[in-house]
């Protein structure tokens, strides 16, 4: 497979790379491979509309397909990021069943590109959960090719390189997440005041992969104790008093205990909006227990 396509582009065979999702255990068509990369081949162009017809065939149960551009001015150029996805099941964080490919015209070393990707796919990628089930065959690729003859990028274009990368990593991780299969809501859990982005992580991961709190908000059921006994397994040291949850933005727990809400009025917003926003926050710990 890798042979025929680096022939028909004029290539070395490792330079050509793999990516593959599909019933577990399967081997691949070989023939209609065959036959199909050399009418792939024929077809390469460099139009937007080129760009999306690639991004459509990638989908298996995908509905529409995902696809991202951005563009800033770097080292006197105008820089560009643009990326494909594909996915909406056996998705869970450490990637998901999901495939993406992340291309710019920045110049990059191949230690530079991955420290990038690594980055932005723990922002991204690695936070998003659908059914809490891992796949065999993730793959996120960056690929820089610096076709513009650029000199290598400075401290403030590398960072404002990442916010690229980061934005468009997130645009596509966000929407498979709207395109999971049999998804009736579209779930935002934030998790502020630890001292570590990976405790904050570990307590996330432990809600969003929770049957129980996804059966709560699928049934528009404000149970708030769902919540809190998922972050309070996530092994991150806390009290119950350290925690305040709101749904929605309305508070239904505060400091440890439960508050008075109008649970009809809560239910309704998680029946009536796909969107539901869970914020969990930890303030009092991080007062009482100063980080080190």
């Amino acid at each position: 497979m890798t042979a025929q396509v680096a022939r028909s582009v004029g290539c070395a065979e490792d330079d050509i790379l793999v990516c593959s999702t599909g019933v577990i255990g399967r081997f691949l068509p070989r023939e209609k491979l065959a036959d199909g990369i050399p009418t792939a081949f024929r077809r390469l162009a460099t139009s937007p509309d080129v760009f999306r017809e690639a991004a459509t065939a990638m989908m298996t149960t995908d509905t529409f397909p995902k696809l991202v551009t951005r563009s800033r001015t770097l080292a006197g150029a105008k820089i560009t990021m643009s990326g494909v996805a594909k996915g909406a099941a056996m998705i869970a964080p450490n990637m998901a069943t999901m495939l993406s490919i992340l291309m710019t015209d920045a110049p990059l070393t191949a230690d530079e590109a991955a420290a990038l990707l690594k980055h932005a796919v723990d922002r991204s990628f690695n936070c998003i959960s659908v059914d809490g089930h891992m796949s065999t065959s993730d793959t996120v690729l960056l690929l820089s090719a610096n076709t513009r003859n650029l000199g290598p990028l400075g401290s403030s274009d590398q960072s404002e390189l990442q916010q690229m990368l980061d934005e468009a990593s997130m645009e596509l991780a966000q929407a498979v997440i709207r395109d999971a299969e049999g998804a009736s809501h579209f779930v935002t859990l934030d998790v502020r005041g630890l001292c570590t982005r990976e405790e904050a992580f570990r307590i996330g991961k432990a809600i969003a992969d929770s049957p129980l709190v996804k059966t709560a908000i699928a049934g528009g059921d404000p149970n708030w104790g769902r919540i809190i006994s998922a972050a309070g397994y996530a092994g991150v040291k806390l009290r119950e008093e350290d925690m305040t949850l709101r749904l929605n933005g309305i508070l239904l727990y505060k400091s440890g205990a439960p508050v008075e809400f109008n649970a009809g009025d809560v239910s309704r917003s998680m029946r009536t909006n796909r969107d539901t926003h869970i914020e969990l926050e930890l303030a009092l710990f991080r007062a009482l227990h100063p980080c080190v």
